[in-house]
């Protein structure tokens, strides 16, 4: 019989939290008989391949290409008219699959995205976990979204093969799924938020990994804008608020570096910090009634996230501009991913 959904999970050394991810998607309420698991191994190290083959996984192993490569290569070996993805670091809840699959009984309906949960007791990882669930917020009152993520994601098979599913310019977990949202989303097509297909991820434990995570987010950022533009003016899932963080991060810095030259620079800081502070609000109402103990550290944490998502896109934008190899990627490679025909 042929499974009405393919799940894929790619993966590289995950074999510390592989485990925890494959059982949870082989316990979901949604019958057996109408479901496959496909784990692509993007050239592990460690044992990955093994433990999903000991779990009674599909197994497919490639040399490393990245994340957009991996979820390709399973969604070519998939059999499901749902392709579902999730990420080697996730737990899904157990009605998963069941709740990601639900919103297609529309027609219309073209990809879904769940929702993130998380059982870390770390500070960082709960300050996480607050910006994950103010988005989701925000996306629960749009009745369609423009932008799905990975750790939760869901497409119609035809569709994906239609638009060539994930670009593989992108090497590292990034926003190829971000970018392969606008696509769709410029054709029109529909997308929704499924907020009861839950999966509890292990987030940034430390500040450098947060720090790490979104200065990269930023740097790959600038591709995806350089090839949608109209979205520079946001999307459902991130907040005019945080855009605005970003825009003025850099030049507030830099006012309060010319104060020693000219004085009156301090008032063009003040005015953008209280604005960065102001913005920081909606935020800060939200982190109240879910994790009170935490909103001493927001400032310094909404500070240190612009800081790093702006020297990203900066440090992205000013590699495009000169046309400077991406990671190792050549300036053809480069030129391609922005001028790539949908």
């Amino acid at each position: 019989m042929m499974p009405g959904v393919s799940v894929v999970v790619p993966a590289k050394d995950a074999a510390e939290t592989l485990p925890a991810c494959l059982r949870a998607l082989q316990q979901q309420s949604f019958p057996g008989s109408d479901y496959e698991i496909i784990l692509v191994d993007d050239g592990s190290a460690d044992r990955t391949a093994h433990i999903a083959e000991e779990a009674g996984v599909r197994v497919i192993r490639q040399e490393t290409r990245g994340p957009a490569a991996a979820r390709n290569s399973g969604a070519k070996a998939a059999k499901g008219d749902i392709l579902v993805f999730t990420d080697s670091d996730c737990e899904p809840a157990e009605g998963f699959i069941e709740a990601m699959v639900r919103p297609f009984a529309d027609p219309d309906v073209a990809a879904v995205m769940g929702a993130y949960r998380s059982r870390q007791p770390e500070p960082i990882a709960q300050f996480v976990q607050l910006e994950f669930e103010h988005k989701q917020e925000r996306m629960a009152r749009h009745g369609a979204i423009n932008a799905v993520h990975t750790y939760a994601a869901a497409y119609r098979r035809r569709v994906f093969e239609a638009f060539g599913g994930f670009d593989e310019s992108y090497p590292v977990p990034s926003n190829e799924d971000q970018e392969f949202s606008y696509r769709l989303a410029r054709a029109g097509l529909k997308m929704v938020f499924q907020p009861q297909a839950i999966v509890f991820h292990t987030h940034d434990r430390t500040l450098g990994e947060f720090l790490q995570r979104k200065f990269r987010l930023g740097y790959w950022k600038a591709l995806t804008l350089r090839k949608h533009p109209q979205h520079l003016r946001g999307d459902t899932h991130t907040p005019r608020s945080q855009q605005l963080q970003i825009l003025i991060v850099l030049p507030m810095s830099l006012a309060v570096l010319a104060i020693p030259l000219a004085p009156f620079m301090g008032w063009a800081a003040a005015g953008m910090g209280a604005l960065f502070l102001l913005s920081g609000m909606p935020f800060a109402v939200s982190a109240a009634k879910r994790a009170p103990w935490l909103l001493w550290m927001i400032p310094g944490m909404l500070l240190a996230r612009a800081y790093a998502q702006a020297l990203g896109l900066a440090a992205g934008f000013l590699r495009l501009a000169f046309w400077r190899p991406l990671r190792g990627r050549d300036e053809h490679a480069v030129d391609a991913a922005v001028n790539k025909d949908d």
